[in-house]
C-alpha cells in the first residue's frame, strides 16, 4: 500500500524514542541550527565584544572626547623647505648695489719741491719724473632701502670720501646718490636717492637672537648682483679688538653666511626675513667668517645721521684692561709695576687720555673699575657698552679701587673725538 505523500512519517514504537516534543531554549528556537555548547560561546564572544567597545568609548572619553578616529589621521606640520627662496623673494628688490667712485692721490717718484732746485733739474734736463697725479678709485657695495622715498643704509666705508655714488636696483633701474652722512666709529652711512614708492625691508630685533639661528646674507659680492647665501649665527657680542677693528665701537654678529667683498653694507636676514644685522667686517685669510652690525646700532645711528648729517658718540677716553688673576699676579710681582693688585677681577686702567672727561673727572692709571652707576663691570667690553648706552653729557658713577682701597668718583661723557680721513 502506497504512503500518501502528505502523510508525515509516524515514529515507530519499538524505537524507543519519545513522541513528546523536545525543549527548545530561547537561543536554540532564534537559531535552530546551533547546539548549547555553540549557543554559551557566542555569548562569550557578545561578551568580549561588548567590553572592547566599552574600553574604546571611555578612552575617547579620557583624550578630551575627540575620538580614536581623529588621533589616528592627525598629520604632523609640515616644515617649509623652500623659507630662504621665499625671503630672497621679498626682500631681494629692496636690496641694492652702490657704486662709489672717488680721487686719489698718487705720489710720484719724488716730491714736487724736489724739482723747484735749479740744481737737480739741471742734472735731469728734460727727462723729468713723473710728479704726484690724482686718479680715480672705484668701489662696490650693497645697502638696503629703509623708506618708501629712498632712504638706504650701507657701510660707511663704501660711501666714505665718494666723489660720485650710483644705486642700481634689482629692476635695474639707477638713481645718483646723496651721502647723508657716515660713520666710521660704526662704519653705518645713510645714501638718499631721488625716487617714490619704493620696496623696503623690514626691520628685526637682532637682540633677540641665539647662536645656531638661521642667517640669510643678500649683497653683490664681486659685482655679482643680488646673490642670497644662508647659514647660521654663529655668535653673539663679538667686540671690536676680537674681530681686529679696534677703531669701530660695535659688538658684532658672527655668522658662517658667506659674506664676501661688495656684501658690505647689505642686510643680515633672519628666517622671517627681518633684517638684523648690516653685513661689514670680513677677517682677510680665514674662511665661513663673517660679521655684521646689529640692526639695533645701524638704526640708532642712522636716525641721528638723518636728523644732523653727524653722529655724536659718549666718550670717557680711557685705554683698558681686563683684570685676571694672572695680570694681578704679573704686576704685583713685577719689581718696575708702579700699581699693586688687590682685587682679582674688574677692569684696569693702563692709561687716561689727556684732556678727556675721565682726566677731568680724576681717574689715574692704576685704577680699577668695578662698577658703573650701581653695574657690576668685570670687562673693558662691558664699560665700553655702559658707556655706549649713555648720551653725551650724562653722568657716569664708578666704583674704583685705588691703592686697595674703594671710592666713587663722578665723570661726564664728553662727545668721541671722529678720527680724521686723509
Amino acid at each position: 500500500m502506497k504512503r500518501s505523500p502528505s502523510t508525515p512519517e509516524q515514529p515507530s514504537p519499538s524505537s524507543g524514542t519519545s513522541t513528546q516534543p523536545h525543549c527548545l531554549s530561547q537561543g536554540e528556537r532564534g537559531f535552530p541550527f546551533l547546539r548549547p555548547w555553540a549557543v554559551s560561546g557566542l555569548r562569550s564572544l557578545l561578551l568580549s565584544v561588548l567590553l572592547v567597545l566599552l574600553g574604546m568609548g571611555l578612552g575617547a572619553a579620557l583624550v578630551g572626547g575627540k575620538g580614536v578616529l581623529a588621533q589616528t589621521t592627525a598629520t604632523p606640520p609640515q616644515l617649509n623647505l623652500n623659507f630662504i627662496a621665499e625671503v630672497a623673494q621679498k626682500v631681494g628688490p629692496a636690496v641694492v648695489r652702490i657704486d662709489a667712485e672717488r680721487t686719489v692721490n698718487v705720489p710720484g717718484a719724488f716730491p714736487e719741491e724736489f724739482f723747484s732746485d735749479p740744481f737737480f733739474r739741471e742734472f735731469f734736463g728734460q727727462v723729468i719724473p713723473p710728479l704726484p697725479r690724482q686718479r680715480r678709485q672705484q668701489g662696490t657695495g650693497s645697502g638696503f632701502i629703509i623708506s618708501p622715498d629712498g632712504q638706504i643704509i650701507t657701510n660707511a666705508h663704501v660711501v666714505e670720501g665718494s666723489d660720485k655714488v650710483t644705486v642700481t636696483l634689482k629692476d635695474s633701474r639707477s638713481f645718483e646718490g646723496k651721502v647723508i652722512g657716515t660713520d666710521p666709529v660704526t662704519d653705518i652711512a645713510v645714501v638718499k636717492i631721488d625716487a617714490q614708492n619704493l620696496p623696503t625691508v623690514k626691520l628685526g630685533r637682532s637682540e633677540l637672537l641665539e647662536p645656531g639661528q638661521w642667517a640669510i646674507a643678500i649683497g653683490n659680492p664681486l659685482g655679482l648682483d643680488n646673490t642670497v647665501t644662508a647659514g647660521i649665527i654663529s655668535a653673539l657680542g663679538r667686540s671690536s679688538s676680537e674681530i681686529r677693528v679696534p677703531d669701530k665701537r660695535v659688538s658684532f654678529i658672527q655668522t658662517d653666511a658667506a659674506i664676501n667683498p661688495g656684501n658690505s653694507g647689505g642686510p643680515l636676514l633672519n628666517a622671517q626675513g627681518e633684517v638684523i644685522g648690516v653685513n661689514t667686517a670680513i677677517i682677510q685669510g680665514a674662511q665661513g667668517l663673517g660679521f655684521a652690525i646689529p640692526i639695533e646700532t645701524a638704526q640708532r645711528v642712522a636716525k641721528q645721521l638723518i636728523a644732523r648729517g653727524r653722529v655724536d658718540h659718549p666718550y670717557l677716553g680711557i685705554r683698558m684692561l681686563t683684570l685676571t688673576p694672572e695680570l694681578k699676579e704679573r704686576l704685583n710681582q713685577d719689581p718696575n709695576s708702579r700699581i699693586f693688585v688687590t682685587v682679582d677681577r674688574g677692569v684696569l686702567i693702563g692709561e687716561v687720555v689727556q684732556g678727556s672727561p675721565a682726566e677731568r673727572a680724576g681717574l689715574r692709571a692704576g685704577d680699577i673699575i668695578l662698577s658703573i652707576n650701581g653695574r657690576p663691570v668685570t670687562t673693558a667690553d662691558q664699560v665700553q657698552q655702559e658707556v655706549e648706552r649713555m648720551e653725551v653729557g650724562s653722568k657716569l658713577e664708578l666704583e674704583i679701587e685705588r691703592g686697595g682701597r674703594r671710592q666713587k668718583i663722578q665723570a661726564v661723557t664728553g662727545s668721541f673725538p671722529t678720527p680724521k680721513r686723509s
